[in-house]
Parts: structure tokens; sequence; C-alpha cells
């Protein structure tokens, strides 16, 4: 069978036939993000995307749109099923409790998040036209829904398309420039080209749109080769890191009863230092320790506050995701809880606190909590009523460290929410994340993988302390320092890369993205407008 051949049976398919391709290259296209990496099979993903909306038929544009959209949701449900199933693990942690609602997790977000490449490629077909401009509708209409994932009902931009090149270090650097949605809207276009392979016409018609793509991942190569040097960034002076990664199950083994074990294990890990160095803190700045470290409020815990105070050397701080908690407001009576950054300083003081402002819906608070928890629901997280979420994000203050911008968990993931609300330019990334919820599945490797392409973005280091991993260091280039592999227990030590000038990316947004996807946008339309009037002529003359 030639590419031709395959092209027409895509098109040309119906009913279920076409429901299973869509989803088997929807769940295809997954294999591109993190851990597997396998960037190239987009190149098969994309192309059947394309043929099957060639073959999306209505008697009205608007019925054509509403069948495009149709088989978009069932690719995106194959991507998202293919690429989100891991989310089932955090369903069995606590599986007495949540176990019942494992499908709702598994089957039930992909089915909500498909409906986001349905609108991509319904907006596609009605900018759709046959030849190579087909591409640049396709790229505008999917770029379009990335975005709109990234927004729409506090978003959730995870395995955005763009994060296929963002994982690359040298394509990975025109994240500089265009953003995670930047690369989105660059890689639907590229690998969605090889679909005129199969089309009719003349060699440009059929090669051109490939061999742009091609030149496209040519030109962010090269522009990457350009941009990494290859000496090690320059680093801060008088800094010296260590991260502890304990390696603690997310079960019944965290439980304030187990308070005095986990803070001991903590410390000792801490003190012993790396496998490959010396034991002992002597020389150690600034001890990070990871997301909602303790099973008890560190503030309300003097005993705790004094043992991390004997650990630090003079002059030395922890910095560690803690819960707390602030007195209730006039007229309630419960305590009001949340999910923040701690500096903890050698006399056991808490100097500094950032709180998370992005929270995880259904892991830290309930939408619709009301209605939710008479149905018998809770959040994941052991907090009565659910975390608040800070009020904006601002900088965290730690001694001897540039400014810092605190990033808790999932707040990595947003590429126009890790600055400062007051336009303060951070010097360094502190994310603090506890992924043990999700164990050895390809959700760490997914979330690490957007944490450092924020650092590519905006060209600022990252500090990061992951429970179980990866816990790392990244300097602006998003190249890795230090790191520890995902299901790890130890410690490492390293120094802190200084930031890079402010990118192009960090002082315009998502400016360039929007030029790319309205300029593909009006491209299509052009070619459309002057297909009709092709046809315009030619039924004329007959």
């Amino acid at each position: 069978m030639t590419l031709a051949d395959f092209a027409r049976a895509v098109v040309l398919s119906w009913g279920w036939r076409r429901r299973v391709a869509a989803f088997v290259a929807g769940a295809v296209g997954a294999l591109a993000m993190p851990p597997f990496g396998l960037w190239p099979v987009l190149a098969l993903s994309l192309p059947v995307a394309v043929w099957l909306i060639d073959g999306a038929g209505g008697r009205t544009p608007m019925r054509t749109a509403l069948a495009a959209a149709a088989i978009g949701w069932w690719f995106g449900f194959g991507y998202f099923l293919a690429g989100l199933w891991w989310l089932g693990a955090a369903f069995l942690v606590e599986a007495e409790e949540f176990a019942w609602a494992l499908p709702l997790g598994v089957l039930g977000l992909p089915a909500g998040l498909a409906f986001f490449p349905a609108f991509g490629f319904g907006v596609a077909r009605l900018l759709w036209s046959p030849g190579p401009a087909r591409i640049l509708a396709f790229a505008a209409g999917l770029a379009t829904a990335e975005w709109l994932r990234g927004h729409i009902l506090t978003g959730f931009p995870w395995n955005s398309l763009g994060l296929a090149l963002g994982q690359e270090l040298y394509l990975a650097q025109a994240a500089a420039l265009v953003g995670l949605y930047g690369l989105t809207v660059l890689a639907a276009a590229a690998f969605a080209a090889p679909a005129t392979l199969a089309d009719e016409g003349g060699r440009w018609r059929r090669l051109g749109p490939s061999a742009a793509g091609l030149a496209v991942l040519a030109a962010m190569a090269g522009y990457g080769l350009w941009r990494v040097p290859s000496a090690p960034s320059p680093t801060v002076p008088g800094v010296v890191l260590r991260i502890m990664q304990p390696n603690l199950p997310q079960d019944a083994k965290f439980r304030p009863e187990n308070r005095e074990a986990i803070l001991n294990h903590y410390l000792a890990l801490s003190e012993n230092g790396p496998a490959d160095g010396p034991a002992g803190m002597d020389g150690v700045t600034h001890l990070v320790w990871p997301e909602s470290a303790f099973p008890f409020l560190l503030a309300r815990d003097p005993d705790a506050l004094g043992a991390i105070a004997a650990l630090l050397p003079p002059g030395a701080v922890l910095v560690t995701g803690a819960a707390r908690a602030m007195e209730p407001l006039p007229g309630e009576t419960s305590l009001r809880f949340f999910n923040a950054i701690q500096v903890v300083d050698d006399e056991g003081r808490i100097t500094g606190i950032y709180d998370k402002v992005h929270l995880v819906p259904f892991g830290e608070y309930l939408p619709l909590d009301g209605l939710l928890r008479r149905l018998g629901l809770r959040q994941f997280v052991h907090a009565p009523g659910g975390f608040e979420a800070g009020r904006e994000r601002t900088l965290l203050p730690v001694p001897g460290l540039p400014p810092v911008a605190g990033l808790i968990c999932y707040e990595a993931i947003f590429p126009g929410e890790v600055l400062p609300q007051d336009g303060t330019r951070p010097g360094v990334f502190v994310n603090v994340t506890n992924d043990a919820w999700f164990g050895k599945t390809p959700g760490p490797y997914q979330h690490m993988a957007q944490a450092r392409l924020r650092s590519i973005e905006q060209g600022i280091p990252l500090i990061r302390a992951a429970n179980t991993g990866i816990s790392a260091v990244v300097d602006g280039y998003g190249r890795l320092v230090a790191s520890l592999p995902l299901g790890a227990e130890g410690v490492l030590d390293a120094s802190l890369p200084e930031a890079l000038p402010a990118t192009i990316y960090a002082r315009s947004g998502d400016v360039i993205f929007w030029f790319l996807t309205l300029s593909a946008a009006v491209g299509a339309m052009v070619a459309r407008r002057g297909g009709r009037t092709d046809r315009d002529e030619r039924m004329g003359r007959r």
C-alpha cells in the first residue's frame, strides 16, 4: 500500500473505523511526551489527523466543522488517555476512600480535556482548503485550542504539544523566544506537514510543506546550538545548595503519629550528605526540602524548629515546603490552611513565607465544595475545608540567594504564571513538589520536563526538591547541573547558576505565539478564499 492509498483509506473511513483511527493516532502522539520522548512520532500522528479532517463532511460549513470536531474529540481522548493514565495512581494511595472514583480520573479527565482538540479541529475545518495551506489551518486551530486549555477553568496545560520539542535541549531554546505555546504552533505545523506527501499535484505542492517543516526544525536546532555555550554557567558566589530527597511514600506512613520518625529521617539524611561527598553540613548555605514535608504544622512545633536550628550551620537556612494555618476570619470558627514554602534560619525562626496561589482542583480544594461534599467527596490532601489560595505571587525572601520565585508543585506547569505579579524579575525559581502520589509512572518525568522548560523560557535557574524525585538544579539554558533520579533516597550538593538576561519571551510573553497563530490563520483564510475564487471562475467558464 502506498502512502497515497493509506491516506485515501483514512479520508474515506467511516463510523467506528474513523473513530478508532483518530483514537490510535492520538495515543501514538502521546509517545512524544516524557519519559518516552519519541517526538518524531508526531510526524505519523498529526498527518492522520489532517487526513481525518479532510474526510469530515456535512451539508453546511458548520456541520462539516462539527464533524471535524467530533473526530478531534476521539483524537484528543486517545492522546490524553495514553498520556495521563498515571493520574489513577493517586486514587490508589488511599484506595479504601478513593478507588471507586478511579474511572472518573483515568477516563473522565481525558474525556473532558478532549473537547479542546475537538474545538481546534472544528476551527481548523472552518479555515480548511485543499492543498498545503490546510497545514496552516490545522496549526492555527490546534495551537489556539492548546492555549485555551492552559487558561480556561484555571487551566491545565499538561503535555501541551510544544513539550515534545521542549524536551530536546537545542530545540527547546526556541522557548526563550516563543514560549511553550509558540513551540506548540511550530510543532503542529512541522509535524502535520508530511500529510501533503500523499496529495496529488506537482512536486512543490507535495514536498514543499515537509521541506518547510524540516527547515523550521533545523533553524530551531541551529539557534539552540548558537545560544547554549559549551562552558558551564557562572555560579552565584558563596551559595552551596543541598537538596534532600527523602523518597517517603504517600501512604499511611505519612501520618501525624509518625512525625518524630519522619523528622529524624529528614535530619539524618540531610546531615549525612551525598554518597560521594563528605558527611556533615559544613559549608552548606541553603538546605532545601520538598513540598508538604511534614505531617504536622511546622510553625506550631517548637521542638521541630529547634531540631532544624541545631542541624543548620551558622548563617545557613532551610527552605522547605510546609503547610501552615492562620486564625479564622471574623465570624468563622475554622482555621485557614495554606500550602506554603517557609524559610527557617539557624535560630529556628520562620523568616519568609510564600503561599501557593494556583491550587490543584480536587487535590487541594473541591470545586463546588458544598455540593460535592454532600455527595461524599473531599480533596486528596487532608486539610479541613481544603487549602486556601495565596493572594498573589510574591517573591520569597531567602537570605543569601538572589530574588526567589517560589513554585509549589503544579504551579511550575503554567508558562505565564511563574513571575511575581509586581513585575520584579527573580534570580532563581525554587520548585518544591511531592510527586509520590503518582509512583514510578510517566507523571514525575512530565512534571520535571515542564519545570525545566520554565527555566529556558525565562533564562532563570531552577532549584527543584521533590519528595520521590526528580530533584535537580537546572541552569537558565535548561541544562542539568545536578539531579537525583525518580524513586531514589539521597541528597545532592550543587552551586547555583547565575540567571541570564531576560529572554525575548520573558519580555513579550505570548505576543510572538499569537503572531504565529494569527499569521497561520490568515494564510489559511487567504488560500481558502483563493480556492473559492478559482472554483467560481471555472464554473463561470463552463
